[in-house]
């Protein structure tokens, strides 16, 4: 019998092991029951962790490393990819994340996108014509005012002294002077990749839905908001077209509004473009059985999610496809209704989140090793069928 071939396109199982690691370790167990089974691996994410090593990865582009300012002000290492002559990936998290600050009310409020513009301006100082910027695991909610205060935008109180740094500085803000904005901008296209369509204000904007994670405190939430509410005012105003509401504005503290004011930036569903730029669709020719997964599978992961987006990318092609995950809910319905066919889970007994991650090197073989079963299951069982016979 002919051996399958397989496709592993998994999205990174968050501080555990990354996209590509998962499927060097699922491709480990596929090869135990199938030895001589062609395996394409390819590292996937949806606009967050892990978005610059997939494109760098799947095209064949370099990384980048120079000094930014992060989220406070203090210098940090951080890295971007370059594809080709004008190709550039971008994560927020490398400059402004929040794994590099502490989450306290004032680092909150005073957390800065500063260093995101200063690797968009050495991106295009690069040579880029074309940007990706992922908006995931930010540490800000400025609106995107660090960021463009980089590029040259000046932010202003009413005496005309620069306000401060941070969503702070929205409190005394009175204008917004576009007229030093970097000429350089013109020439360069910048898509910003969300999995998230949060506008920039309100009980579903920037402040009231992640600001909690970034330390501000629930009290707080309608006072800072309505300062985001003041920005966002001045804002549309300056460049004169509505911003707020736009699906995605919210993203990373409200970069997304940003990017779009002053870059003129769109926003996409960050898996669709990744798969898009990876060309994962024309990488599915001839492949019988595509595996994805990632770390926790819910009801919103049926919402652009990763494994979701591979999904229905080979549902196009007729192509079984079985998710793999660390944990998962009760109920999946919303997820096989998008084309996922069967969710393994790597748990193999009574274990703790904690020993999941610790064991991933153990657990994925095996859960790769099932995926494969299950598929040669499936096929046996539909040569043994009737219908079969009969034809």
């Amino acid at each position: 019998m002919k051996q399958p071939s397989v496709l592993i396109a998994s999205d990174s199982f968050k501080g555990s092991v990354s996209s590509s690691e998962v499927a060097d370790l699922i491709e480990r167990g596929v090869l135990r029951v199938c030895s001589d089974s062609s395996v394409r691996k390819f590292a996937i994410a949806d606009g967050g962790e892990g978005t610059v090593e997939a494109v760098v990865s799947a095209l064949g582009g370099t990384l980048r490393g120079i000094e930014v300012s992060g989220p406070l002000g203090d210098p940090v290492r951080a890295h971007y990819g370059l594809v080709g002559r004008d190709l550039a990936v971008i994560e927020v998290a490398e400059s402004s994340g929040i794994t590099l600050i502490e989450q306290t009310s004032g680092n909150a409020r005073n957390a800065s996108s500063l260093g995101l513009g200063q690797m968009i301006l050495d991106a295009i100082d690069q040579g880029a014509r074309k940007i990706y910027i992922g908006l995931g695991g930010s540490a800000t909610s400025d609106g995107g005012m660090g960021m463009a205060k980089a590029l040259g935008v000046r932010f202003l109180d009413a005496a005309g002294e620069d306000v401060p740094c941070g969503l702070a500085g929205m409190e005394t803000l009175a204008t917004i002077d576009c007229s030093l904005l970097s000429e350089r901008l013109a020439s360069v296209e910048i898509v910003a990749l969300t999995d998230v369509t949060n506008p920039l204000t309100g009980p579903t904007g920037a402040v009231a839905v992640y600001g909690p994670q970034k330390g501000i405190a629930v009290e707080d939430i309608e006072t800072l908001d309505g300062w985001m509410r003041r920005y966002a005012a001045i804002l549309e105003a300056t460049v004169g077209r509505e911003v707020a509401s736009v699906p995605g504005a919210g993203a990373a503290g409200g970069l997304g509004a940003g990017l779009v004011a002053f870059c003129d930036a769109r926003i996409e569903r960050g898996i669709e473009a990744v798969l898009d730029i990876i060309d994962l669709e024309g990488a599915m020719e001839g492949v019988d059985l595509v595996i994805t997964g990632e770390g926790r599978m819910d009801e919103q992961s049926a919402f652009g999610k990763a494994p979701v987006g591979v999904a229905r990318r080979a549902k196009k092609h007729g192509i079984p496809v079985v998710a793999v995950v660390g944990g998962r809910a009760e109920d999946l319905g919303s997820v096989y209704d998008e084309g996922i066919d069967l969710v393994l889970s790597i748990a193999t007994g009574p274990i703790t989140l904690q020993e999941c991650m610790e064991r991933a090197d153990v657990l994925l073989p095996i859960a790769g090793e099932n995926c494969v079963r299950a598929f040669l299951l499936g096929e046996a069982a539909a040569r043994r069928s009737p219908r079969s016979q009969m034809s």
